[in-house]
């Protein structure tokens, strides 16, 4: 162990920057914060290369007087808190005195300022903690700071600094969250000489989101203005239909400052349970006004966090306005209960109905016009309008007869399951069917075979009693469906079922049916296969992606898809944009914390593309490690989560027979993507023992 003594003035004024001053977004922040406390309605900020070459933030606040700018730029001097007490209760944003010290000591800062009652203002240079130079200078009011070349003197911070592009979205992510937290004061934001940002400043908070957000996600807000225990609640939340597969647009304030809280976080989410679904979040800017004495601002470095003398009051509060908020903001309307009918329009009613249904029933068929110079014989026209007379009151006695049977004393129509061929349950053919067959013959027969109208229906007569003939669907529906080409298929059944069936390998695999829209179940010799269609869809697609990479299933979309995303995971998406190819999206930058999705997996619904990119910014902004085969996994896994099959959709006897013969086929798969077990057996053996047969 080497010798203890002091580290000198520079490289204690290095290691003490370095925990205010991480990249060039601390820098702003710490100087618009700065701006905000002396009053200024007008602040402008400018960067160049992400900030690392240039920034400047500008300000028509109270200024500093020439006597008072050196000593500002020493450590702990500050013009905010002068006793002990004043700790007690922080109305600033700044209160330590360690921003301009620690921007001093990484970077070349130039300080323009000037007061109300001053006539000349003062430039002020600084370089690495060293003063090089205070001088007159001409200015308008207020105060100008200009850092230039951030971490020139520390290469080993200046190599962990990221892309231009990146630290850019990073300062804009920090100007959006001041902007709000702001909105009587007007913020330009100007990106390498393009202005990307500018509020009114009109002390309006839906514009200032409408200027940073953009109108989509301001169309979607309810407005919140709610008062509990002395805690003031104001802002706005989304509607139930418009939340996030992530919590990145939650954002709050305390008494003006952007901060990171649990406990309201908490209370947002437990207020919208029940209006929207699992999964998914709710966003908000809400504005807490509390006392300063039941909150400590200075529990961490960047201010992000506070601690609160008691949370209960803010969860109550924030819980019980965004749930007043939701009852206020439902514009659907109610449900009302419809007056019973009259029994004479009832009758009515029903009356015209049943003559509907009897014309429905008989149809005579079309016949095309005899070419036969002979006109049909007054004979058969008699014929013809007897078998009609008949038909007809056949019906209305089978009506008759139904309505006998279980149907209350005023009638109520019920779906007419008459068809010109009436059949029963039975294959055998309905009598008053061969009746009318006979009688058609018989005319027939007595025309000579003239009449093309009457063979036209004997032959219809004839074709649907054959049709009628054939087992009805209900019978078919009696006998289980068998899995097909299941001699292949028994070795991956035992291996899935993981149970041996030696004594049954013979026995057919038969489909029982499906549990709950959600588990098929299928009987194997003495035992009983349950399997969750969900899982088993996800894994096979996503092995399938895996395997055949996801760009293969790209699809051009005839609209392209607009997303907004939280500047952070905006910088983390368009740094893997190679990544998302490859899992079959082609996204295009938009500006402005926005992209553009023009293709997609062809898998992915086009309703669930927006928030499937979401989540996936999202994975990618919280994930530090670049590892290409561990983003592209979890790609992968989101997509084929939500391209499959959910539980509680309704499936056909058929897809779900289709999905079980390509489980078979691969008998590794035994588990979903994220662990979850695909199937389990129940012997008969265990079934009996539950009924204590055994």
């Amino acid at each position: 162990m080497g010798v203890i003594k002091l580290l000198d003035k520079h490289m204690s004024e290095l290691i003490a920057a370095g925990e205010v001053i991480e990249r060039p977004s601390s820098v702003i922040k710490e100087l618009v914060e700065n701006s905000i406390d002396s009053g200024a309605k007008h602040i402008t900020v400018e960067i160049q290369h992400g900030g690392i070459t240039f920034m400047r933030v500008t300000d028509d606040g109270c200024g500093i007087s020439r006597e008072d700018i050196p000593t500002a730029f020493l450590r702990h001097a500050t013009s905010k808190v002068h006793e002990k007490q004043d700790l007690d209760a922080i109305g600033t944003l700044g209160f330590r005195g360690e921003a301009l010290a620690s921007i001093a000591a990484v970077a070349k800062v130039t300080m323009l300022s000037c007061r109300e009652n001053e006539d000349i203002g003062t430039r002020y240079e600084i370089h690495g903690g060293d003063e090089i130079e205070i001088d007159d200078a001409g200015c308008p009011k207020g105060t100008t700071i200009i850092a230039r070349d951030i971490f020139y003197n520390v290469p080993a911070r200046m190599k962990f600094l990221k892309k231009d592009v990146s630290e850019a979205n990073s300062v804009s992510g920090v100007m959006d969250r001041i902007a709000l937290s702001h909105p009587e004061i007007s913020f330009t934001f100007i990106r390498d000489g393009k202005q990307t940002m500018k509020t009114p400043g009109d002390d309006n908070l839906k514009n200032a989101i409408l200027s940073v957000f953009g109108k989509d996600f301001t169309s979607t807000l309810i407005p919140l203005n709610y008062q509990h225990e002395g805690i003031k609640i104001q802002g706005y939340i989304t509607r139930p239909i418009s939340s996030r597969a992530n919590r990145s647009m939650q954002l709050f304030f305390i008494n003006g400052r952007y901060i990171k809280t649990r406990t309201a976080m908490a209370a947002l989410e437990e207020a919208y349970k029940g209006n929207i679904m699992t999964g998914k979040f709710p966003g908000c800017v809400l504005h807490m006004t509390m006392d300063c004495s039941t909150l400590d601002v200075n529990v961490h470095p960047s201010k992000l966090e506070v601690r609160f003398t008691n949370e209960r009051p803010i969860f109550d509060a924030v819980y019980h306005g965004v749930k007043s908020a939701l009852l206020s903001g439902d514009n659907r309307s109610p449900i009302k209960e419809e007056e019973p009918l009259k029994p004479e329009i009832l009758e009515k009613t029903a009356t015209k109905i049943e003559n509907e249904q009897l014309q429905f029933i008989y149809k005579p068929k079309e016949v095309k016009p005899v070419e036969k110079s002979e006109k049909i014989s007054e004979k058969d026209s008699v014929l013809k309008e007897d078998l009609k007379k008949e038909f007809v009151q056949k019906n209305v006695e089978l009506d008759n007869l139904e309505e006998s049977k279980s149907e209350p004393e005023i009638f109520m129509p019920k779906p007419s399951n008459f068809s010109p061929m009436i059949v029963s349950d039975c294959i055998t053919v309905d009598p008053y069917t061969a009746s009318v067959r006979k009688k058609l013959e018989k005319a027939t027969a007595e025309t000579g075979g003239e009449n093309e109208e009457k063979e036209t229906q004997v032959k219809t007569v004839k074709e649907d009693e054959e049709k009628f003939s054939e087992p009805t669907i209900s019978q078919k529906d009696n006998e289980p469906s068998v899995v097909k080409n299941q001699d292949k298929l028994i070795d991956s059944f035992l291996s899935i079922a993981g149970v041996r069936l030696d004594s049954e390998r013979d026995a057919p695999m038969k489909f029982l049916g499906e549990a709950f829209a959600t588990y098929i179940i299928l009987e194997k010799g003495n035992a009983i296969l349950f399997i969750d269609k969900h899982a088993a869809h996800e894994r096979l697609l996503y092995e399938k992606l895996k395997r055949d990479c996801g760009k293969n299933y790209a699809q051009i979309l005839l609209e392209p898809i607009t997303v907004m995303l939280d500047k952070t995971e905006y910088d983390a998406l368009l740094n893997n944009l190679s990544a998302m190819e490859d899992a079959g999206f082609e996204i295009d930058d938009y500006g402005m914390g926005t992209v553009v999705v023009r293709a997609a997996p062809q898998i992915v619904e086009r309703d669930d593309i927006a928030d499937t990119v979401v989540e996936m910014a999202g994975y990618l902004a919280k994930n530090k490690r670049d590892i290409m085969t561990e983003k592209m996994d979890w790609l992968y896994k989101n997509v084929a989560c939500r391209a499959a099959i959910k539980a509680g959709d309704k499936s056909s006897e058929g897809e779900l027979m289709a999905l079980v013969e390509e489980l078979m086929k691969n008998p590794d798969v035994k588990y979903c993507p994220h662990g979850r077990p695909i199937c389990f057996t129940m012997t008969r053996h265990e079934l009996e023992k539950r009924f204590m047969r055994v």
